[in-house]
């Protein structure tokens, strides 16, 4: 029910899906997504939107503890999946929240993890890097996900795996959303230690 709405939302307002071939469903059946900008509640509904009219198979983390009654079993419909930092025998060091994102890949064969890098609907300037570090240790892609209300477009046109060479991969990477329109224009930034 509330998935109809928000096709029906997306599409009463004029939003269109922008493929390229360069973005295979391949890549977009194991690989992290990032969502941006990110400035108003809206582009939830619009991302999960598209991502259902685009049959991407699209998951977001949380904390597992969120995974409980009596919001468990709705979050997990809505694509929720719970990060487990608890070791896996005794003795061993408590896994980061990046180690816990990137063994997720190794526990599921297709997985696209969707990031919102900013962290925030207000303006920052530096974004949270977890999705890059996540990929790097998982082997897979970073497909660049975008949602640019000026144009009306939704769509995954552009991926990269990152290389050795982190700030080269950031500065393609913010060069390809500097000039992606938000909601609220004004509370969007890329990160500018990579402009």
């Amino acid at each position: 029910m509330v998935l109809a709405l928000f096709r029906f939302l997306f599409r009463f307002r004029g939003w269109k899906i922008v493929h390229s071939e360069e973005v295979s469903q391949e890549i977009l059946d194991r690989c992290v997504i990032i969502a941006a900008p990110h400035t108003s509640n809206w582009d939830a509904v619009y991302t999960i939107a598209w991502f259902d009219i685009g049959k991407i198979n699209w998951r977001f983390t949380i904390k597992k503890e969120w995974i409980k009654p009596p919001f468990g079993k709705m979050l997990l419909k809505m694509g929720a999946i719970g990060i487990d930092r608890t070791p896996k025998k005794e003795g061993e060091k408590r896994p980061s929240m990046v180690e816990a994102m990137a063994n997720l890949f190794t526990e599921n064969q297709k997985l696209a993890v969707v990031f919102t890098p900013e962290a925030t609907r207000k303006k920052r300037t530096e974004w949270k890097m977890g999705f890059y570090h996540a990929a790097k240790l998982a082997n897979v892609p970073i497909a660049l996900g975008y949602l640019d209300y000026q144009k009306r477009e939704a769509g995954v046109t552009k991926f990269l795996f990152p290389s050795d060479d982190m700030e080269a991969d950031l500065k393609e990477i913010m060069d390809f959303y500097k000039d992606k329109i938000g909601k609220i224009p004004e509370n969007f930034s890329v990160d500018l230690r990579y402009v």
